[in-house]
């Protein structure tokens, strides 16, 4: 094994980086060219036909089946003319990833001949064997059928000589086993309420549109490393491995210059995401060596959302063309700083309006302050379901670190805005902000203009100018979830906002002075998740404990928020999960938390027993073979001087073996005690409370022992190997 790991540093040290050749043409002239986007719609489909699609996707009506044949027979016109020969219908289990069953367009008419097909029935609706798939109890095992119906608003688009067709994914029943079903019902809702809400500002709105832009963290390793890593390869993270010497210290990798492998990576991903209408704008070293990010232009939250999937599976795939391996996973190097996914999110009218931009006039500023109200009230009075939206056992290795937003909830919108709320809850009278109009003039320099509030990293929720910033997300996780959550808990809270205001409006209130009053509620009411300074600090912990709100630390907790009455009245009123699709949702995150914990586990018993112990053992008998011989040839008094620190390593080395081999014996044993437990809940908190408080002791002594073991007999790749590109 000890060769395998010099071996795999030899293959990435003579590593050249691959070069790509981007397109002759302009990006504006590929981008979109493997999707079925309007220009194909256009070229492709009759007029009238071109119409109804577009209405329905701009109007949420429904797509008349009549016209099926006709948008799968031009459909497949442009695969074929794009080089594709299968198709599938690609939606997003319950897993968190994507799934896909590719059919050929191939149909035999006789004998030696065929034809390409693919008509409007296998376009609108498939039926996917569906009984492997997580459902948490809604159906049995032997309840295989589950259906895919075709989702018109996100285009489909070509892969691997594949056409892909967005889909919900339903069981026979028609509940939700998917993430798309939930996050579109959401988005219809936050939709109408917005409606609503802006109606008291600006008539002619009709549509409310939620953007969404993810910034993705995610690190690269050489594959051969990350082949010699049996912990990376089964768990996405190093469950051992001693701090380099070196690593993010100096913040000498953060913005800098980009190494040659990973930007000709960085560059092939570009041009694909690009074809694929991926809107990758930004590109980056992130803090931690070898730790990068890619970020997106805004686009409206379902298309954001299947976007990052495909950018994910995109990287994983484009990685292996340069030799590369990415890590998602929110914490794959202890020591430095995880991964994180930062959903930037905002709402846009139809008319040209960000919610979350500050006005200019009395008007547009109560607008934008009685939205961000509503928002504060949402956050406010949910931030359990939020909390759950982003538990994982991944993002609990990165929450409350020095890097990430902590489990506490809270709000950041900035001093400024902070000042104006409390003046307005104070004299009750809306004033316009100055700071939107603030500069800074420094001599040679442009005007730089102020953003009305700064950025605070710390902060879970944080506004930041005119969105809001999840920062909690894990880098490896769905955006679906936590948009799930924040549309329906904010379209929730706009639809009471309505019915308040308009209360007042029926007592002979004026509109704005009824909108102002219930403005000054909300300030008053969700006053307790603000906070403008260090979420890391201890004093955040005492003084949010002191307001009421709660820390919940572990993944398992966490999730119980999904089946809260609250929660579930929340949900069931707006029609977006019955509770019995709720409660399937609770068990498969806890099946899915304990399984993980119980992979890194086993590979940790693994390493330990199968690697460590005995590499650690054939050094420590090399030094006493050698302390020995010592003591043969030496006189006593010289050999007690001599042999004094070989024989203190020895001791050392017997008590890290010791230690290693009882813990894991331990974690072993209440390994098979949470096993025999009956449910998911009550395996899920052994597992968390019994088990995982393992993990950090055998790392303690495996990584002192990499320390004091010879660095020939050590048979895994080090951090200050994985760490640094090369």
């Amino acid at each position: 094994m000890s060769n395998l790991r010099f071996k795999a540093v030899e293959y990435t040290l003579n590593r050249q980086p691959i070069k790509v050749i981007p397109p002759k043409q302009k990006v504006s002239e590929y981008y979109g060219s493997l999707t079925f986007n309007k220009r194909a719609m256009r070229e492709f489909l009759p007029i009238d036909t071109f119409d109804n699609i577009i209405n329905a996707i701009e109007s949420n009506n429904k797509i008349d089946r009549r016209m099926a044949d006709q948008i799968a027979a031009s459909m497949k016109a442009w695969a074929l003319s794009n080089g594709a020969s299968h198709y599938t219908h690609w939606f997003h289990p319950l897993t968190g990833a994507t799934a896909e069953k590719h059919d050929s367009f191939m149909h035999p008419i006789d004998e030696g001949s065929a034809i390409e097909r693919f008509n409007g029935n296998e376009l609108i609706q498939q039926e996917p064997d569906a009984s492997s798939f997580p459902n948490g109890g809604i159906r049995n095992t032997f309840e295989a059928r589950g259906y895919t119906a075709w989702d018109p608003t996100s285009p489909a688009f070509i892969i691997e000589e594949t056409l892909c067709i967005p889909t919900i994914f339903v069981s026979y029943t028609g509940e939700a086993l998917d993430y798309k079903t939930p996050l579109l019902k959401s988005l219809n809702e936050i939709d109408k309420a917005a409606v609503a809400f802006c109606k008291y500002f600006e008539t002619s709105v009709t549509k409310v549109i939620p953007t969404l832009g993810v910034e993705q963290e995610y690190f690269l390793v050489d594959s051969a490393l990350y082949a010699a890593r049996p912990d990376l390869v089964l768990t996405g993270r190093t469950v051992f491995g001693h701090a380099s010497a070196k690593d993010q210290q100096l913040s000498d990798h953060y913005f800098g210059t980009i190494a040659k492998r990973a930007l000709e990576f960085m560059k092939e991903l570009e041009i694909e995401s690009y074809k694929l209408g991926i809107p990758l704008k930004t590109r980056h070293n992130e803090v931690a060596p070898n730790q990068f990010e890619c970020a997106p232009v805004f686009e409206e939250v379902n298309l954001a959302v299947d976007h990052n999937q495909l950018l994910m599976h995109l990287m994983q795939r484009i990685a292996r063309h340069h030799h590369l391996t990415v890590l998602l996973h929110e914490k794959p190097f202890a020591g430095v700083n995880g991964s994180g996914k930062h959903n930037n999110w905002s709402m846009a009218t139809d008319s040209g309006i960000n919610l979350l931009s500050p006005g200019k006039t009395p008007k547009s500023n109560l607008r934008f302050i009685a939205f961000m109200t509503t928002v504060l009230k949402a956050i406010s009075n949910n931030p359990d379901l939020l909390r759950a939206s982003i538990a994982s056992a991944g993002n609990e290795h990165r929450l409350g670190g020095d890097e990430a937003p902590p489990a506490i909830i809270s709000v950041f919108i900035g001093t400024q805005l902070s000042k104006t709320l409390d003046e307005i809850e104070s004299t009750g009278v809306l004033s316009k902000s100055s700071g939107a109009n603030d500069n800074i003039m420094i001599p040679k320099i442009p005007e730089i203009l102020l953003d009305n509030t700064d950025r605070n990293r710390t902060s879970p929720f944080a506004f930041t100018g005119n969105k809001f910033e999840l920062r909690a997300v894990g880098s490896a996780s769905t955006c679906a979830r936590p948009m799930i959550a924040l549309n329906l808990m904010v379209a929730d809270q706009l639809k009471k906002f309505k019915i308040e205001v308009d209360k007042l409006i029926t007592k002979k209130v004026k509109k704005n002075d009824a909108i102002l009053q219930i403005v000054i509620k909300y300030i008053s009411e969700s006053k307790k998740i603000r906070f403008e300074g260090n979420n890391y600090g201890e004093v955040w912990l005492k003084e949010a404990a002191k307001r009421g709100l709660t820390n919940i630390q572990s993944a398992p907790l966490a999730l119980k928020s999904l089946i809260s009455k609250d929660t579930i009245d929340l949900f069931e009123r707006n029609g977006i999960l019955t509770a019995n699709e709720l409660d399937a949702r609770y068990q498969i995150n806890l099946e899915n938390y304990t399984k993980k914990i119980q992979i890194e586990s086993r590979v940790i018993g693994d390493l330990a027993k199968n690697h460590i112990i005995p590499t650690a053992i054939k050094y420590q008998n090399t030094l006493i073979e050698n302390a020995i011989g010592l003591k043969a040839v030496l006189d006593e008094k010289t050999y007690r001087g001599l042999a004094k620190n070989q024989i203190q390593t020895i001791k050392d080395i017997s008590e890290h073996i010791y230690e290693v081999k009882s813990t894991v014996d331990a974690m072993l044993n209440e390994r098979k005690i949470a096993n025999r437990l009956e449910g998911q809940e009550a395996m899920a908190l052994a597992y968390n409370s019994k088990v995982f408080p393992y993990f950090d002791t055998i790392r303690h002594h495996v990584d002192k022992l990499e320390l004091l073991v010879d660095d020939e007999l050590w048979s895994l790749p080090k951090y200050r190997e994985l760490l640094f590109m090369r």
